[in-house]
């Protein structure tokens, strides 16, 4: 499966453009993180872009995950790619441990860059000059984005065997190379 495909693939079981572009925010942390490690770029990048693809259609678990599985497996998608959605939700771990780099890190950019998404969204300049800081300061602020698991964004920089900071730098970075594919360049100002 390449790119188009999966584009497709994704467009045709999500339609909620909050989820098509939070898809974006991860597949760009994860193509960062690939060219990082030296990694495969296009397998790291389709596991993000199809990490959550099922789940309007399946949002409960485990059939999240389970069912876009046996979809990604039928079109001939890269079992590492599988592997990876499988392993980023926790009622899979005793089959898909986060045992490999690919796992590890979808696991640890997939609840940060949704927050890093909040976060930005809230500021006149969006993801412009957004500071590691900043996400740390919103981190403690537990009514802002509720439901983003600060322990499972903790955990992944763990996973990485990076502070917290370097990895919100790092996705930070990811997600403003692609800023202007999911709305989050400076909003033009207004006259009032």
């Amino acid at each position: 499966m390449d790119r188009p495909q999966a584009w497709q693939l994704l467009n045709e079981y999500t339609k909620n453009p909050a989820l098509i572009r939070h898809a974006l925010c991860v597949e760009a942390a994860m193509r960062y993180y690939a060219r990082l490690g030296g990694a495969d770029v296009e397998q790291w990048g389709l596991a993000g872009l199809l990490h959550d693809f099922d789940y309007e259609r399946f949002p409960d678990p485990p059939a999240h995950t389970r069912e876009g599985a046996k979809i990604l497996r039928a079109a001939g998608c890269d079992e590492e790619v599988v592997g990876a959605m499988l392993a980023h939700t926790p009622w899979n771990l005793d089959e898909f441990p986060r045992d490999r780099p690919i796992r590890k890190t979808l696991f640890a950019v997939d609840e940060l860059c949704g927050f890093i998404y909040a976060a930005a969204l809230v500021r006149p300049g969006r993801i412009a000059g957004l500071e590691p800081a900043s996400i740390d300061k919103k981190m403690k602020q537990k009514a802002f984005a509720a439901s983003v698991s600060r322990d499972d964004i903790q955990e992944g920089a763990a996973l990485l065997d990076l502070s917290l900071s370097d990895h919100v730098a790092n996705c930070i970075a990811a997600i403003q190379a692609i800023a202007d594919n999911v709305d989050l360049l400076t909003p033009p100002a207004t006259d009032g």
